[in-house]
Order: structure tokens, then C-alpha cells, then sequence
């Protein structure tokens, strides 16, 4: 009998069990602390030049609209936190990529009943280099072709004030495409085949990213959202397509 499959949170809350297993925390240990330096120095960054970015997506306002400002500039601290969340999210993840993809593929293992827990091997971590970075590469290349006209819309007067919203959703949507995607690339599942997936499974995959998009929000938390995703992301692929499978 194949597992219950889950909800799109759910898959996260799991992942985080996964990880913290005895037997996978060594596939941790490698991204975690190069997650835990990069985001130190991109936060000491950020807490630098915050109010300097607020300024300069804040819109200039004739002086009788002046009291809106009051309005608008909680608005834009949120659109530089997202803009934020994306590029420092976007930079640990082609750091992470070999990683994450050699997590995703122990996980597997572990899912599909190996009793005992895969050895570590430098060589096939290297090994996964070329092709993840690869795929980070076409992440990347879905990903400026739609986040460039958001960016451009947030200096248009009035239409800047959707931006943030259409970030949110946005940003909710590429955490399941980023995340789905080891697993799927381990798989030779290609970049369509695997869009196309996650549209059929669409309000799972928007729960998953949602659940791990709020996560990364919160600091500290976020040092371990990223392998308990890759594990999550992971067994939301085994799950549903042993569902799939069964049903078909």
C-alpha cells in the first residue's frame, strides 16, 4: 500500500523530521553551514543599506498628496523585504544546488525502503555539480522573465501599489519550483514535464511553497528551512506519484 499523501505544509513539516533524522543529518551539516555564513553576511548587508533601498523605491509625492506617505511606505519596507528574500534566497540556492541535489536523492533512497541509511561520498557530490548548477541556471532563466516586469511595475505611480501582492504570489510559486525541482531532476524529469506536474498538482504545490516561502521569513528558522524543503519537496514527489500510479 502506497503512503497517504499530504498536504502541500505538511510536506514541509515531514521534510523537517527527515532531515533531523539520525542517518541524513550528515547530507545537512555541508549546506546548513554555508547557508548559516551567507545569510549572516547578507543580513549585516541589508541592516547597512535597508534605508537606502526604501528610498529609493519609495515614489516621489507632490506635496499635497505628502500624508500618503504615511500609507505607501509600509508598503515598499515590504516590497524591499520581498525583493530582499528573492535575491539573498536566489544566491543560496546556486551555492546550495550540488547539495541540495545530492539531499534530494538520499531522501529517496530513504523513502523508497532502504533500510539502511546511504553512505556520504565526495566524489558523487561532485559528480552533481555540472548538471545542478545547470538546472539553477534555467530556474534562473524562468525566473528574470517574470520577476523583471514586477520590478518595473513597482516604479509605475499606482500600479506600483499590486507589486507586493503579485510578489507574495509569485514568490509562493517559484518556492515549489525551486524545491520540486531536485527531486524531479534526479529523476530526468525535464523542466517542462516538471511544470507541468506541478500545474496538475497546483494547490498542494502553492500550500508547499507557501508553507516554506513564511518560513524563510522567520529568522533563525530559516537556517533549516531550506534541507527540510529539499526533503520535503522530496517526499511530496514520492507520495504523489505513488498516488498517481495507484490510480492510474
Amino acid at each position: 500500500m502506497p503512503s497517504p499523501t499530504l498536504s502541500g505544509p505538511q510536506y514541509l513539516g515531514e521534510g523537517l523530521k527527515l532531515v533531523l533524522s539520525p542517518g541524513l543529518r550528515l547530507f545537512v551539516l555541508l549546506p546548513l553551514t554555508i547557508n548559516l555564513l551567507l545569510f549572516i553576511g547578507l543580513i549585516m548587508l541589508a541592516m547597512q543599506q535597508f534605508g537606502g533601498w526604501v528610498d529609493t523605491f519609495m515614489p516621489s509625492l507632490p506635496s499635497w498628496l505628502s500624508f500618503l506617505e504615511y500609507v505607501i511606505w509600509p508598503l515598499f519596507v515590504l516590497l524591499v523585504l520581498l525583493v530582499m528574500f528573492f535575491s539573498f534566497t536566489l544566491l543560496a540556492n546556486i551555492i546550495a544546488a550540488p547539495f541540495n541535489g545530492f539531499l534530494a536523492e538520499k531522501v529517496e533512497v530513504v523513502l523508497r525502503g532502504r533500510d539502511d541509511f546511504p553512505p556520504f561520498s565526495w566524489a558523487e557530490l561532485t559528480a552533481m555539480v555540472p548538471r545542478t548548477l545547470g538546472r539553477e541556471l534555467r530556474k534562473l532563466a524562468y525566473f528574470l522573465p517574470r520577476a523583471i516586469p514586477l520590478l518595473i511595475l513597482t516604479f509605475i505611480p499606482v500600479l506600483n501599489l499590486i507589486a507586493a501582492p503579485l510578489w507574495i504570489l509569485f514568490g509562493v510559486w517559484m518556492m515549489a519550483v525551486q524545491y520540486i525541482d531536485y527531486p524531479c531532476d534526479n529523476n530526468k524529469v525535464s523542466w517542462d514535464e516538471m511544470l507541468a506536474w506541478l500545474r496538475e498538482k497546483r494547490w498542494q504545490s502553492l500550500g508547499f511553497g507557501g508553507a516554506t516561502y513564511l518560513a524563510l521569513m522567520i529568522p533563525v528558522v530559516n537556517i533549516l528551512v531550506m534541507p527540510a524543503a529539499v526533503a520535503g519537496a522530496t517526499l511530496f514527489w514520492v507520495r504523489e506519484r505513488e498516488s498517481l500510479s495507484t490510480t492510474s
